[in-house]
């Protein structure tokens, strides 16, 4: 397996040299040279693996045997652990035909954990193989900094900062962040929105003198690994349902805002797994959803919602599923990136836009919709569904009439979005870890939307 970019303008590398790149070095993203195809009788041979066993059986496509076999097992089995589920990731039914994919049972209670975790164990993996400083810098706009720092606070030869937008995380996500006290660990807290933060961080990283003489790191959805670990539990899923259903084909309805999560659902059903159609359900922020209706890629204004790790105009891993339906040319995505940059949109028609209607369903998940979702589905089944997952299956439910099974990733645990519950009139209890946070002093440092501000941080830290 070799790893190219989707601008072109990055020879072919290996998994490690992919990993520590992150973002690519021409500005574009880094996908393999060829998906990698599962026939059907590996998927029959997988069904019935524990979910440690699939990651070890899924990852084998894509690592190159360059991390030695045992070495890999040890780091996957390290990494999930600490779930507290011991299928790591439990499928649940909510009704006949509508099952749901808990993916919160990690660390910080978020579907970021299940790759996180692993990168986390794979950087210091790498730092200690090759003796090397690593910095990781990322953007979040809630889970992803939490998980990330888990998966690396106090780790030897490794410093993190994360930049989250100053008041748009929910409490939990923040103190989950800030209450860390591990000196590796650096909070930005910035003037501004995730898109503020994400950009700023696109460009730290296009900055390949700056890149290499800070010795830095993505841990965002930018970088392919994240993608390769959240493909897994589209398989892990599937397979739960069809032995229990006997269903031939799943669909999966997925919230997202970057594009990362329902992304690696693609890469799934490319890779061979009977995935029907990709619901992709947004909030307010829904640029997304008008690209898959009618072909427009084009932010709006920034709106602040209920599903705040939704809040997202300018999704980072949309330009990867471009370089795939518009047939693997990286010389029309160079151009349309570039004409992005310059007119802030991009268009397709014609066939390009009946593949993504043929692939994608989408729905923009309105505040009120949201919160009558968690009312609704509390009050006759007795589950309570964080703000994102509340997206998900409302997205699911304005397909039902075109489906047969839908799974709906459940991406956090309701205690993190507890301003959401409380609206519902709903008095959850919190889980003992995330009780225990209120009660802890904060470590954060806040500064204007500027990259200058940045640079100036991140100078000081690394030194």
């Amino acid at each position: 397996m070799e790893y190219i970019s989707t601008r072109g303008n990055v020879g072919r590398i290996g998994f490690i040299d992919a990993f520590m790149m992150g973002l690519g070095d021409d500005g574009g993203l880094l996908v393999p040279r060829e998906i990698p195809v599962v026939s059907a009788e590996t998927l029959q041979k997988w069904q019935d693996l524990s979910y440690q066993e699939l990651v070890l059986a899924i990852f084998a496509l894509y690592t190159n045997g360059e991390i030695p076999e045992e070495d890999l097992r040890e780091l996957v089995y390290a990494s999930y652990d600490t779930f507290r589920d011991p299928a790591v990731t439990p499928v649940r039914k909510l009704k006949d035909d509508l099952y749901l994919l808990e993916l919160f049972h990690g660390p910080t209670f978020a579907f970021k954990d299940i790759a996180l975790q692993f990168m986390g164990q794979l950087y210091t993996y790498v730092a200690g193989k090759q003796n090397r400083k690593i910095h990781i810098l990322g953007a979040t706009s809630g889970d992803t900094g939490a998980s990330a720092i888990e998966g690396v606070k106090g780790k030897k030869g490794i410093k993190i900062c994360i930049l989250h937008p100053h008041g748009k995380v929910s409490k939990v996500q923040e103190l989950q962040m800030t209450t860390v006290q591990e000196d590796n660990v650096l909070n930005l807290s910035v003037d501004g929105n995730f898109d503020d933060c994400q950009r700023m961080i696109k460009e730290l990283f296009a900055d390949l003198d700056f890149k290499a003489s800070h010795h830095l790191a993505a841990i965002n959805s930018i970088n392919f690994v994240r993608i390769m670990a959240q493909t897994v539990y589209y398989f892990y899923a599937y397979f739960q349902v069809a032995k229990e259903t006997g269903a031939k084909e799943v669909s999966f309805s997925v919230p997202t805002g970057n594009f990362g999560d329902i992304f690696a659902g693609y890469l799934a059903k490319r890779m061979g797994l009977p995935v029907g159609k990709l619901i992709l359900a947004t909030n307010e922020n829904n640029i997304l959803e008008r690209f898959v209706l009618e072909g427009v890629y084009k932010p709006g204004d920034f709106r602040t919602t209920y599903s705040p790790s939704m809040d997202i105009q300018v999704a980072s891993n949309f330009e990867r599923y471009l370089y795939y339906v518009l047939g693997e040319d990286p010389a029309q995505i160079r151009t349309l990136m570039e004409q992005f940059k310059q007119t802030g949109e991009i268009s397709i028609a014609g066939d390009a836009l009946s593949k993504v209607q043929e692939e994608f369903g989408a729905h923009g998940v309105q505040g009120q919709e949201c919160l009558t979702t968690i009312k609704q589905y509390e009050a006759a089944t007795g589950y309570l569904l964080d703000p994102h997952s509340a997206c998900g299956v409302a997205a699911a439910d304005k397909y039902s009439g075109e489906r047969t099974i839908t799974v709906s990733l459940a991406t956090a645990h309701p205690a993190k979005f507890n301003e959401a519950i409380e609206l519902v009139g709903i008095e959850q209890q919190f889980p003992e870890q995330i009780s225990a946070l209120f009660e802890k002093p904060q470590r954060q440092t806040r500064v204007d939307g500027s990259l200058q501000s940045i640079v100036r941080e991140l100078e000081a830290f690394y030194s």
